[in-house]
Parts: C-alpha cells; structure tokens; sequence
C-alpha cells in the first residue's frame, strides 16, 4: 500500500479478532519503528508490548483499578479540558463512536462498559505501552509521539489495525507494578492492536478532518 493509501484506509480500531500478529513480524515492524526521528536523536521510547497471557493479566489487573472508581494518576499531566472547537471535535469523535454502536447520549451505563472496554485493549491479541524517563517532558512526548504514528503506519501497512489510547496512561499503577519500573520512567500512554473485527458496529465509526485551509497556512 501507499502510503497516502494506508493513511486514508487507518482508522481507530476498536474491536479485534483473537488471531494474534506473528511474533517475527511483530519484531521486524518494531526494528523498523526504530528508524523514526527524534530530536536530538534520544530516541527516549521505552515500549512494552503484551501478548497471550501476560496481557490477559494484565488487562485483568486495570480492570480492577478502573473498577474502584477513583480519579486517573497519571504520570504525566493528561488533565487538559479541551475548549472551543477542540471540545467541539471531541464531541464529535465520541457521538460517531456512540451512534455507531447504537448507544444513546443519555444511557450513561452503556456509555461507561463503551469506555471500560479501553482496559480490557477491545479484546485485542496485542498492546503496546509507551514509557519515557519523566524529566524528558514534552520534547520526550514529541519523540513519542513521532515514533508512535510510525508503528501505526507500519502496521497497517501489513494489514494490522491499531488503536492509540490515551485512557492506557491514566491508571498506570497496575502496569508500573507489572514491569517493576524505576520512579524516573513513566507510562505515557498506549497501543492496542492485531486484525480488526471487520463485523463489530465500533468499527464503523468514522470521524472526520478539518480542511487544508483550517490547519495549515503557506506563506
């Protein structure tokens, strides 16, 4: 595939089949990813990636962290309130995911199993954690970010679908506790990914983009 092909073929997959991604190409796709740019050539990505039971532990744990209903402890900072059209954007991916699926904007119960599925990686074979050391601050984020889009176009470049989580960096206790991870490296967020459930209505959401003229200017 192109790659103009693959980028207008990705969206946020949110349901999976249960076939998992072949371990060798799992590791080519991640050498691959490795090439990405980062500023100063830090390459500040320390990724973890779940399989097979390990991940079903895992996803069994945060569960149960979701569960207890406190407040996110994020790492670093995720306590922005979007405003203006931003918030208006965010209304609109979350009314395409909820119409897709059928759930109306009042029924806060359905909305909230939609929501604790995060956790539970939307029944994915695979998913990816994002850690950086804490003083890189937002030039680290930068570099993640970089080098996340990277794996995400690799992957569906091979047929593989993904979706990028920002909920998997909200209750890191369970994983910090999980990998043993020293004080200075915190989680940023995650990766779910494997072969989409092409049948599943959470897969039918579609959001859209802002036109060339709002987002870039040519001086």
């Amino acid at each position: 595939m192109a790659l103009s092909d693959i980028l207008n073929a990705r969206y946020s997959t949110r349901a999976f089949k249960k076939d998992p991604v072949d371990p060798t190409l799992l590791e080519e796709i991640f050498a691959l990813a490795q090439q990405s740019p980062s500023n100063c050539n830090v390459q500040p990505w320390q990724t973890y990636v779940f399989s097979g039971e390990k991940k079903d532990q895992l996803k069994n744990k945060l569960i149960a962290e979701v569960m207890k209903q406190q407040p996110p402890e994020p790492d670093f900072n995720w306590k922005i309130a979007y405003q203006g059209i931003h918030r208006e954007r965010q209304f609109g991916s979350a009314n395409a995911l909820y119409g897709a699926m059928g759930i109306e904007r009042d029924d806060k119960m359905k909305r909230n199993m939609a929501m604790l599925r995060n956790w539970a990686f939307f029944d994915a074979p695979h998913v990816a954690f994002f850690t950086m050391e804490k003083y890189l601050d937002i030039m680290g984020a930068v570099d993640i970010g970089i080098y996340a889009q990277t794996l995400t176009l690799l992957l569906k470049e091979r047929g593989i679908d993904s979706c990028m989580q920002g909920a998997l960096g909200q209750f890191p206790g369970p994983v910090r506790e999980f990998l043993n991870l020293p004080e200075e490296q915190g989680i940023l967020f995650g990766m779910s990914f494997g072969y989409a459930d092409d049948t599943a209505d959470a897969n039918k959401a579609r959001t859209d983009r802002a036109a060339l003229n709002d987002a870039v200017t040519f001086l």
